[in-house]
């Protein structure tokens, strides 16, 4: 028997349930329009059939390649980890391919543009001034003398501790949803968000990297990390488990406690922790 296979375009024999599932039918309402329309009646709602295991992004692409190919979505992998279908789904910032219909317990999915996010149209969000944030707390190691007396390059050894500090604030995507959850990004557009100052500490606890005083002197601004005032809804939103608010909070911890020389007191810090554990 020949094995068939499926370009990644060709979605209609991956997506839609067969008879012989125990389907059902919801009502998608999914936003419409662009920046400059107004949002009543803004909304345009479909019927579609779903399984146990349909995801609100299948929902959506079931929508636009049958009902209505005028929608507009942004998707990529499909599996959680490019962050490019971040929405509002029933409210609630979430990606939509992470998202089964089954769990949100209703029949009615309401699909809208992600807050905090200029509208470009439909779901769709432009994007820039959040990256535009996560490039001003230059998240990259930096390094002048990572090899001190060695003259070629050489592997930067960690210990398992060193990498607990800031691997679980690694697994960020940069999907948008904790920016979008954010109130303060909602009222201060200069404030960089969860997603970069959780970014600038996952640098600022990296062993490897030495750019200790402008890491802090970038962030310490009256835009910058006291804006936050700790709701806690970007740690709720996030689908990787980062915890930006744990982030946030371990930096103010460090500025406040810090001396007038950071790079000796971080190494106390360092110091002190690997002892305790």
């Amino acid at each position: 028997m020949k094995r068939k296979f499926l370009l990644a375009r060709d979605t209609s024999e991956i997506n839609l349930p067969r008879a012989s599932d125990d389907t059902s039918d919801i009502v998608l309402n999914i936003y419409r329009g662009g920046p400059n329309q107004k949002p009543e009646n803004s909304y345009d709602s479909y019927h579609v059939p779903v399984s146990r295991w349909t995801t609100v992004l299948d929902a959506l692409i079931y929508a636009k390649e049958r009902l209505d190919s005028s929608v507009a979505i942004r998707y990529s992998c499909r599996m959680a980890s490019c962050g490019s279908c971040g929405m509002k789904i029933n409210g609630i910032p979430r990606l939509a391919c992470y998202t089964k219909i089954s769990e949100l317990g209703t029949h009615t999915i309401t699909c809208e543009p992600l807050p905090n996010f200029p509208l470009i149209r439909d779901l769709v969000t432009d994007f820039q001034e959040f990256f535009d944030h996560h490039k001003k707390i230059q998240p990259y190691i930096q390094n002048l003398h990572p090899d001190p007396g060695i003259d070629k390059l050489s592997e930067f050894e960690q210990t398992p501790q060193e990498v607990d500090e800031f691997l679980q604030f690694s697994y960020c995507i940069k999907c948008g949803l904790c920016y979008s959850a954010c109130p303060t990004v909602a009222t201060d557009t200069k404030f960089p968000g969860p997603q970069a100052l959780a970014q600038a500490y996952r640098y600022f606890a990296d062993s490897r990297d030495d750019a200790v005083e402008k890491r802090l002197s970038i962030i310490d601004d009256k835009h910058g990390i006291w804006r936050c005032h700790f709701a806690g809804s970007c740690s709720k939103v996030c689908p990787k488990g980062v915890d930006p608010a744990l982030g946030i909070q371990m930096l103010r911890s460090h500025l406040m406690s810090i001396t007038k020389k950071p790079k000796k007191r971080l190494a106390e810090l360092r110091e002190t922790s690997r002892e305790g554990s």
